[in-house]
């Protein structure tokens, strides 16, 4: 397998999905907490790279395998496309799987149960997303329950691993980092239902019932651009709250490419063509709110 052929395997253009949220909980931890733990910070990014890996590798694997259309498995998956062995995926899920796991227990050693929980949690989350007799994926439930597992939890594990010695435990704390994280589990959450909006045809040849099957593409494109302006609207609100520096505010910039995107995918819903509109805005946007957050600590 070549690099080339891993990356789009492993989906490495969306890892910002990831990135972003552990950086975000870092620099929270220093802005309102003044305090960090590089060493559990870089297992712990270590350890949730690795195993964000296994996810999509997980998901085009039982893709490949469910799927009933001979089309999709030989010429749009990847697994048949590139003629991957399969038992090389398995291996590779499996290696990264345990890796991430010891990571884990080591992280939950060195700082608490409570990073046991969530991690167990993400684990759970992560092979129930597109295993098991009925796959997130293919579910109503896959925007809210990625958004919150990549947007809301892993931004949680990185602030308190971070800041584990000082933080504490109660509706105020897990409500503001919950704010800190909103703007980006929107845009993850965005990036799935643009996936689905873009695959609503093939989803149904393959039988997937997801959101856009109960809504339809219209109501989908609304909630796409109504999740777009929230996003802006949470920004103007954190530095308010004490949640994040008054330099957030200048993410405010991309807002004329943000809305050319949501227009190109409202325009035409094609998945060669126009899902890179939602990686662009979580890239753009993520970028923006993490670089805008560092800013206002430098200063």
């Amino acid at each position: 397998m070549s690099l080339k052929v891993f990356f789009e395997l492993v989906e490495i253009k969306a890892k910002v999905a990831s990135v972003a949220p552990f950086l975000l909980g870092l620099f929270y931890s220093i802005f309102v907490y003044h305090h960090t733990n590089p060493l559990l910070a870089l297992v712990f990014f270590i350890a949730m790279f690795l195993y964000n890996m296994v996810v999509d590798m997980l998901d085009n694997y039982s893709d490949y395998y469910r799927a009933d259309s001979k089309s999709y498995q030989q010429k749009t998956n990847i697994i048949g496309r590139e003629q991957i062995d399969p038992k090389l995926i398995l291996r590779l899920m499996w290696i990264f799987t345990i890796i991430s796991a010891l990571l884990g227990l080591w992280l939950v050693n060195e700082s608490g149960i409570a990073v046991l929980w969530l991690g167990i949690f993400c684990f759970a989350i992560g092979y129930l997303y597109s295993s098991g007799p009925l796959p997130i994926s293919n579910l109503p439930l896959g925007e809210l329950v990625s958004g919150f597992t990549m947007g809301f939890v892993i931004v949680l594990l990185s602030v308190y691993l971070n800041s584990y010695q000082v933080f504490s435990w109660n509706f105020t704390s897990i409500m503001n980092v919950f704010m800190l994280a909103l703007p980006l589990e929107l845009w993850i959450s965005n990036l799935m239902l643009a996936n689905n909006l873009c695959d609503a045809q093939e989803d149904e040849d393959n039988h997937r019932k997801t959101i856009i099957h109960f809504i339809g593409k219209k109501v989908g494109i609304w909630a796409f651009s109504l999740k777009n302006v929230v996003v802006f609207i949470v920004l103007m609100l954190l530095p308010v709250l004490g949640i994040a520096p008054k330099t957030v505010w200048a993410s405010i910039i991309i807002v004329p490419f943000v809305y050319q995107q949501n227009k190109l995918l409202a325009i035409k819903q094609v998945k060669t063509e126009t899902f890179i509109t939602a990686v662009k805005i979580l890239l753009v946007g993520a970028l923006a709110y993490v670089i805008t957050y560092l800013v206002g600590i430098l200063i």
